[in-house]
């Protein structure tokens, strides 16, 4: 028999209003940028003056936390969809300033023509034009007098039915009166439900993950400071990707640049550096990570809410807790010292473009273990090692794209027993010689030019400090740095004209990167074509292919970049041959570099 989770009510939008006001519900994004633009919120308030459905909006009253007495407290209700049409209605109506996707407050202000019964988005036309109503949250002002206001309008407008406006007008006002679902979670739900219900719900046509549900709890908890700690999360995440948001923030928002958050992401605004720009589940998922040793979202709502895994009960003590510990590893990874350190233990991995990290998750995990070391007061010079070689098997095995947060759950716990031994073991089983010399290989054998075996093939080459194919002076570093495109080996329209496909023309052991020019110059040509003058080149010939002059390095240059030799004689009908050869070549660099973390 199926037990109803839940309870419909239908509330006036006042009584909704008055309980946000008053701290009943609590809105958890009523700080951070609001979504809808205002020709949305203009259709949004038209819907409510002509009476037609709206949706419901959906709340889950916290659990009854234990307190140090025994007694238990009630606790609000967690607003958890309907935020944008909440706010709407406060912006709209009430006249309260929004926060818009720059973070700059601003109002979304709603016009009213009380004759045509229209709604528009205010504009200066609209102001000049005295047959509208500018702004219609003057008319739900306390202060507001409907007699006198009418009087005026008409007096202005005479052509006008006084009576008519009056209508509407007094319709417009009685919007407040209109109905709106509440759906009400019943508050005995366990955690794990409620959070499976939260992501289940598609409101805009994107799913809510647990890191917002995560964020929601955090927001709505002023006791222990969970309002201010999301805005550090937010705030800091923006600085990370504009570093001229900090000037905007310190006139946005005063109160908060007092904080020891805004003291810890202050180093931001001089910093242009885009490898590692977070969003607001990296940040929680590495904090969350680090300090609480677990790896599942869910586990951090039940800890902020209080729950004690053991009894299942809820005790204030927890969450208490919880939420300093949260916020100490939050301020850890706001530390611009291990931020920038653990940047900089990326880089000197080969990765030095954001374009190379295809998988956030393994960044994330890489900055819990450096985060986790550092409190163990682990060597610095071993912390590097560790972390590098554990990113890049991370990244090589795509270890966190099935089921991140419980690979992170458990790596994080093996980490905290012994560190070294378990790099080592999980080395020894992922990247055994048979991985080397049969799987990785296998590995190369697609079209994705984002595929993490090549991005680690291109790390290498950073690492080794190779040149770029056919180049003398420029290596790869470069190349990727200037944003240089990769090129094919075996010319792409010639192998078109051989009747290959694009699966396979685009394989990425034809993969290679070289300056534009060489390419150019290249062409549509047959590798033993342009090899044949190549070698003309080395011996005294005109240079055609870059600066290479010499056969010492022509073949250290096809060395650096994983190409046989035998490039020199091959045509189409030589290509499979090509691509195997040179996928185990790949492989060798790799191991050989990984040898070098």
């Amino acid at each position: 028999m199926s037990i109803q989770k839940y309870s419909v009510n239908q509330h006036p939008i006042q009584t909704i209003l008055t309980w946000i006001q008053s701290g009943e519900i609590a809105i958890p994004e009523i700080q951070r940028p609001f979504v809808w633009d205002a020709a949305k919120v203009r259709d949004f308030v038209d819907s409510l003056y002509n009476g037609y459905p709206v949706g419901y909006i959906i709340a889950w009253r916290n659990p009854d936390v234990r307190l140090k007495d025994g007694t238990k407290a009630t606790g609000k209700r967690i607003l958890i969809d309907g935020q944008q049409r909440v706010t709407a209605l406060m912006a709209s109506l009430l006249g309260k300033e929004i926060i818009d996707k720059e973070y700059r407050k601003r109002r979304i202000v709603i016009a009213f023509h009380p004759v045509e019964m229209r709604f528009e988005v205010s504009n200066p036309a609209i102001q000049k034009d005295k047959q509208w109503i500018p702004d219609i949250a003057e008319i739900f002002h306390a202060n507001f007098s409907l007699l006198s206001f009418i009087d005026e309008y008409c007096a202005n407008n005479t052509d006008y039915n006084k009576d008519q406006v009056f209508k509407n007008i007094e319709l417009l006002k009685g919007i407040v009166n209109n109905h709106i679902g509440l759906i009400e979670l019943n508050s005995d739900l366990d955690i794990d439900t409620v959070t499976e219900i939260f992501i289940r719900i598609n409101s805009q046509g994107v799913v809510l993950s647990q890191a917002d549900f995560a964020m929601s709890k955090i927001a709505v908890n002023e006791t222990y400071g969970g309002n201010v700690l999301r805005k550090a999360i937010d705030y800091f995440c923006h600085m990370a990707v504009a570093p001229e948001f900090y000037r905007q923030l310190v006139d946005l928002d005063k109160d908060f640049t007092q904080t020891e958050y805004f003291q810890k992401m202050a180093w931001l605004k001089n910093e242009n550096d885009d490898l590692y720009d977070p969003s607001y589940t990296d940040m929680l998922r590495v904090a969350f990570t680090f300090k609480f040793k677990r790896g599942k979202l869910q586990d951090l709502v039940a800890l902020l809410s209080g729950r004690n895994f053991e009894t299942r009960d809820y005790e204030e003590e927890i969450a208490k807790n919880s939420f300093e510990t949260l916020s100490l590893g939050i301020k850890d990874y706001m530390n611009e010292n291990n931020f920038k350190k653990f940047v900089m233990i990326i880089r000197s991995a080969g990765f030095i473009d954001s374009s190379m990290i295809r998988s956030q998750n393994a960044l994330n995990f890489a900055y819990a273990l450096y985060l986790h070391l550092r409190e163990q007061k682990v060597n610095q010079a071993l912390i590097e090692t560790w972390v590098r070689k554990w990113f890049v098997l991370s990244v090589l095995t795509s270890r966190y794209s099935g089921s991140p947060e419980s690979q992170f759950d458990f790596d994080i716990k093996q980490f905290s027993v012994n560190p070294e031994k378990y790099l080592q073991n999980t080395i020894d089983a992922e990247l055994s010689d048979a991985y080397w010399k049969l799987r990785l290989p296998q590995q190369m054998d697609t079209s994705v030019s984002s595929s993490p075996s090549f991005n680690v093939f291109l790390a290498a080459q950073v690492k080794m400090n190779d040149k770029g194919f056919l180049s003398k002076g420029i290596t790869v570093q470069d190349l990727i740095a200037l944003k240089g495109d990769v090129h094919h080996i075996f010319p792409r329209e010639y192998l078109k004209k051989q009747g290959y496909n694009r699966g396979i023309y685009n394989q990425i052991a034809n993969y290679v990167m070289a300056q534009s020019e060489i390419n150019i110059a290249i062409g549509a040509k047959a590798p033993n074509v342009y090899f044949n003058e190549l070698l003309e080149q080395c011996n005294g010939g005109k240079l055609k292919y870059g600066s290479i002059n010499t056969m010492e390095e022509l073949n250290k240059n096809l060395a650096m970049n994983c190409i046989p030799l035998s490039i020199a004689t091959m045509d189409a009908s030589k290509y499979n041959e090509f691509l195997e050869e040179r996928r185990k070549l790949m492989a060798l660099k790799i191991k050989q570099y990984f040898t070098m973390l």
